[in-house]
């Protein structure tokens, strides 16, 4: 059993070592040389208006959750497709019910105003 799983112990192994080796000569040999201007903030060039830890809008949520379903959604597509003619009606029955839930989501989110950038 260990036979099977000693080349991958070993990558494994070879890898953190050498990720290690890699930060450690990174840290050993970078420069450490902190001024003002490389400690303080930098988002686009000119100071922050407000306090960094002001609240975001939810539709930023809001449209993040909408991208994170519709690509899951995709990714759910792809093997159905390849194994539609071995699923038959009832694979193709069950991914039509799983469109619609989604399609009904979006529903909900376009009647919400989740998807409006005012």
């Amino acid at each position: 059993m260990l036979r099977q799983y000693l080349p991958i112990l070993i990558f494994m192994g070879l890898a953190a070592g050498l990720g290690l080796a890699l930060f450690g000569l990174g840290w050993i040999f970078g420069p450490r040389r902190p001024d003002p201007e490389k400690l303080s903030p930098y988002e686009c060039g000119f100071e922050a208006f407000e306090d960094t830890r002001m609240r975001f809008d939810v539709r930023y949520y809001l449209v993040a959750i909408i991208f994170i379903v519709f690509d899951l959604e995709i990714a759910f597509f792809f093997p159905w497709a390849v194994s539609l003619h071995a699923t038959g009606t009832f694979g193709l029955v069950s991914m039509l019910i799983f469109a619609i839930v989604l399609v009904v989501a979006l529903v909900y989110d376009y009647r919400k105003g989740a998807l409006e950038w005012d």
